[in-house]
């Protein structure tokens, strides 16, 4: 898929909808040569609509009217280039906990999570946020995380996490304001309640730090998971985490995790992760895939919005 491309199914399929100011933004990107040809000069994996526009808005550019953003990215590429070089995506967004929840309520408890690609680890803390599935609430303290559900019936309850750790090529950290800035950069333009979910999440995570290692996903996950409590399931996952991997290391990553003790569960785009049979997506924005060692379960919104579960 050339840059254009990706730039334009952005629009049409993550934006639309959801942010109207990045679908303009990214609908114009895709037609524009100027851009198009600095963007083709970076890495592979680096173009990415997300990590551009994270990256302008850290260093205070607009993203409002494309006419702004081709001129400030054009005239400050030096700097636009050096935070895209420097960074990846790491949306740390706690509301993908509420399309994990179902999942991690239904295992043995108590819980030993470990989350690859965890960021600043504010996915460790499924039991300290409140769910809103329609009318049923599941929790009673910390953020309130809306979720629209089909074809599920939801939690009754909690689960019981005794050990919460990370993997991340470069974790952040809560209490440090370039890091945390960064996780608010990350977030689109209109959603306010991301940013108020993010500070809330945040002081959850400051107030009781999970374990986050420095290392990578592969190579450094056996031993960090050889730490977990005995007596506790041990529970890997990640959530639009695969899709910066190469096909080869993917598979790697499976091979490893699939050898771990306890369970796996996969919250990653369509075609990241190699599922034989899945039903039609239910509408024509992107979906991820929910799925418990190696097998499918619900297709789920991008940010923890929505989930229909597989009949």
């Amino acid at each position: 898929m050339t840059t254009s491309e990706i730039y334009a199914e952005f629009a049409a399929r993550e934006a639309a909808g959801v942010s109207p100011a990045y679908e303009r933004l990214a609908a114009a990107v895709s037609r524009d040569r100027e851009l198009l040809g600095l963007l083709g000069s970076l890495p592979e994996a680096k173009p990415q609509p997300n990590l551009l526009f994270g990256s302008v808005r850290l260093l205070g550019g607009p993203v409002e009217d494309p006419a702004a953003f081709h001129e400030y990215t054009v005239a400050n590429w030096p700097l636009v280039e050096a935070e895209i070089r420097a960074r990846v995506t790491q949306t740390n967004e706690a509301g993908r906990c509420a399309v994990l929840l179902p999942v991690l309520a239904a295992l043995p408890q108590p819980l030993a999570l470990l989350e690859v690609g965890a960021s600043a680890g504010l996915c460790l803390y499924p039991d300290r946020y409140t769910y809103r599935y329609g009318d049923h609430v599941v929790g009673s303290g910390g953020p309130v995380l809306d979720c629209a559900a089909a074809g599920l019936t939801p939690p009754a309850g909690l689960p019981r996490v005794v050990w919460r750790a990370g993997l991340d090529l470069n974790p952040l950290d809560v209490t440090d304001s370039g890091d945390l800035g960064w996780l608010d950069a990350l977030i689109w333009p209109e959603h306010e309640h991301r940013r108020t979910r993010l500070r809330a999440a945040a002081a959850i995570a400051a107030a009781d730090p999970p374990l986050l290692v420095r290392g990578d996903l592969v190579d450094d996950l056996p031993a960090l998971a050889a730490k977990a409590p005995p007596g506790a399931t041990l529970v890997v996952f990640h959530s639009s985490v695969l899709y910066l991997l190469s096909p080869r290391r993917r598979a790697a990553f499976a091979e490893t995790v699939t050898g771990l003790p306890g369970h796996w569960v996969a919250n990653e785009a369509l075609g990241v992760l190699p599922y034989r049979v899945l039903p039609a997506p239910p509408e024509e924005t992107r979906h991820n895939v929910l799925a418990l060692d190696g097998t499918p379960l619900a297709w789920t919104r991008a940010h923890g919005q929505g989930i229909v579960w597989f009949s």
